[in-house]
């Protein structure tokens, strides 16, 4: 009775070699086999000319990293679990006790809450900066600065900073930067290459959760780099932090992948027909949405991006402060295709409220607005279907006594 199970364990049929098809194919593996002895021994994980164990990469993972790098412009990539991780492996791998780190103020809430906690145990010190005001970070660069984190746009309120002065300063002080580029995604612009002479960003990290996933269904991270003595850095503490991802979700991304710029597309253009839209609006005091004038940093984007860039698909409004925070609470309530939730970058549109003045140091920068923040994401509804949403939840707005 052995025999029958033993050879259907070890049976000697492969399927021939050279199979075409839209999708590549989808390797599982933890236990990766050798040829002999001489082989394992001869094997180093650290290099794509071979595979040793699942952890350090299958073809499927190799051929996800390869054609993210050659989105955003870059050599080499890591894959992590979420974008929150991509960011905590950067931090862990380059700092240590006695480093410092700065954030911009207006930084993605959790790597704020990672300084705060973990690296602050580890006896790694963080400070926040202006991005606005590129003086500010030359300050603030101190011989103890060892990471700059950098965010374009900046989370919620959507800032657009000089990303090229932010890196010159960077370069010129000795000192990694790194961009959160959830929101330009290797789309909107070439973070390795800022001003068309090749300088640009050391790491590029992003949250492929959002939009080279395009689902709302995949949680997953990647580091990008083009120095090699850099990425090796980064692939070490990846070794020994254990980080990995599911290969059903690779597949996940990569079958999204050749879809990105044209989702990225529709995304963009359906939120600046609503941004535009709703800037006209009587119960708005500004919309936060770096591809409209006014907005904070739109000459940056128009610089960085060109006048017909690509924007993402993401702002924010300020509604005028009149209305407190239980109405525009119940605005959000009222919207029927909106979805109250977290993320972006899928096909469901999002809408989530903010208490910018708990996000904000006042002693970095001012937050100039008194209403209260709501951020949307665009997602792939029909346009005229999300701004009669939109107007329908407006209409509920009640005037204050």
């Amino acid at each position: 009775m052995s025999k029958p199970i033993t050879d259907l364990i070890h049976h000697p049929y492969t399927p021939p070699e050279r199979f075409g098809a839209p999708q590549p194919g989808v390797y599982k593996a933890s236990t990766v086999f050798f040829a002999d002895v001489a082989a394992m021994r001869a094997r180093d994980w650290r290099s794509k000319a071979g595979y040793t164990y699942g952890l350090h990469g299958t073809p499927t993972t190799f051929m996800l990293e390869e054609r993210l790098a050659a989105l955003e412009g870059g050599t080499e990539c890591l894959l992590a679990p979420s974008g929150l991780a991509a960011i905590s492996l950067v931090s862990l791998a380059l700092l240590k006790t006695g480093d410092e780190v700065l954030l911009p103020d207006n930084v993605y809430g959790p790597n704020k809450a990672l300084a705060a906690g973990e690296l602050a145990n580890f006896g790694i010190t963080h400070r926040l900066y202006d991005p606005m005001n590129p003086g500010d970070l030359a300050a603030k660069l101190g011989d103890k600065t060892r990471l700059v984190w950098l965010e374009a746009a900046g989370s919620v309120t959507m800032e657009f900073p000089d990303l090229p002065a932010l890196v010159r300063l960077c370069r010129a002080r000795g000192v990694v930067c790194a961009l959160d580029n959830t929101w330009g995604t290797g789309i909107a612009f070439n973070p390795f290459d800022l001003e068309g002479d090749g300088e640009g960003v050391d790491i590029s990290a992003q949250a492929l959760t959002k939009y080279p996933s395009g689902g709302g269904d995949v949680l997953m991270g990647s580091v990008i780099t083009r120095d090699p003595a850099l990425h090796l850095k980064l692939k070490l503490t990846h070794m020994r932090l254990g980080l990995g991802v599911g290969v059903d979700d690779v597949q996940e991304v990569m079958r999204s992948l050749p879809s990105i710029a044209l989702r990225y597309r529709a995304h963009d253009e359906c939120a600046r027909v609503l941004a535009g839209w709703l800037s006209r609006r009587d119960e708005i005091a500004q919309v936060l949405h770096p591809a409209l004038e006014g907005s904070p940093g739109h000459e940056n984007w128009r610089a960085l991006c060109g006048a017909d860039g690509a924007a993402a698909g993401l702002f924010s409004v300020v509604f005028d402060a009149r209305y407190g925070t239980e109405q525009v609470d119940a605005f959000c309530d009222a919207l029927r295709l909106f979805k109250l939730g977290y993320s972006w970058g899928g096909p469901i549109s999002l809408v989530v409220p903010y208490d910018i003045g708990l996000m904000r140091d006042p002693k970095v920068a001012q937050w100039p607005h008194k209403g209260t923040l709501v951020r949307f994401s665009i997602g792939l509804e029909a346009v005229e279907d999300l701004q009669a949403d939109l107007e329908q939840a407006l209409a509920t707005l009640s005037e204050p006594d």
